[in-house]
């Protein structure tokens, strides 16, 4: 659980809350897992909405990806995790580099690096070390009020093996997503990553749109949304994504997260 209000102290104020989960909807956000903490994961996209009534609309259809983050320090944590699409494995790690604060000691915004790496082990006469790729993202975070938080988020792709020559192996993609607090426990999100042109040209891609809410119950966060991406990590959504939210290529899917706390708690003194 993440905490929407200000620590005080005599010399600064530092900003938290940022958002209520480690993702804004798909893409990570500046949030990290609390040290000494696992974070359990599970998220689920049904169906395209646009299968219709004998699919009944995508929910007869369904993919998922359970993950685990542990907080080593405040600042760095890291995680695994595997998708049913494309039978994914990811390791990742994220490194809080800035915290926004107020006061005596200004800080304008947060600012995390993240770093993953992907394997998929679908059964292909590709060699093992084609299937991997890798996304390096630049997180950055301002919390603008105590109800709106806003983040871009520009990502670095890299694709060991690609369909043809004229797809490149790196591909750019520039996010922007944000938070809107609409009660104490729920809030609305969105996020947008653009792939930028003439990057991926053999297949056509679309650009990863999403929004949804976020409802928060005690240790657990709830987010629900709709999504034209099926995949749920980097170079699946960023740059797999085959669906557009015109045609209705639109999934429906929830992010539920489970934090345990594994710290040693201090006896009061009195």
């Amino acid at each position: 659980m993440l905490d929407d209000s200000m620590s005080v102290n005599s010399q600064k104020m530092d900003v938290t809350g940022t958002f209520k989960s480690i993702y804004i909807i798909n893409t990570q956000s500046v949030e990290t897992t609390a040290a000494n903490s696992l974070l359990f994961s599970v998220m689920h996209r049904f169906g395209k909405i646009n299968d219709g009534g004998y699919n009944f609309f995508g929910l007869d259809n369904a993919t998922m990806r359970l993950g685990f983050d542990y907080g080593i320090t405040s600042d760095l944590s890291v995680g695994i995790g595997r998708s049913t699409f494309e039978k994914t494995f990811d390791g990742h790690m994220k490194y809080k580099l800035l915290k926004q604060k107020t006061g005596t000691n200004t800080m304008p915004l947060t600012a995390d690096i993240f770093y993953g790496m992907y394997y998929t082990s679908l059964k292909t006469g590709d060699l093992s070390r084609d299937k991997l790729s890798y996304a390096f993202s630049l997180l950055i975070a301002r919390k603008i009020s105590s109800s709106f938080s806003v983040q871009l988020t520009p990502t670095l792709l890299h694709y060991n093996l690609v369909p043809t020559v004229r797809d490149n192996n790196n591909v750019f993609v520039a996010g922007i997503g944000g938070r809107m607090l609409v009660t104490k426990h729920m809030s609305v999100n969105a996020e947008y990553n653009y792939i930028l042109p003439n990057q991926i040209n053999s297949v056509k891609m679309y650009n990863s749109l999403s929004a949804g809410i976020d409802i928060e119950t005690g240790g657990h966060v709830f987010q629900l949304h709709v999504t034209n991406s099926q995949g749920m990590v980097e170079p699946l959504f960023l740059g797999k994504t085959n669906g557009t939210w015109r045609k209705g290529d639109i999934f429906f899917g929830f992010n539920i997260s489970r934090v345990f706390n594994f710290g040693h708690s201090k006896k009061k003194k009195s």
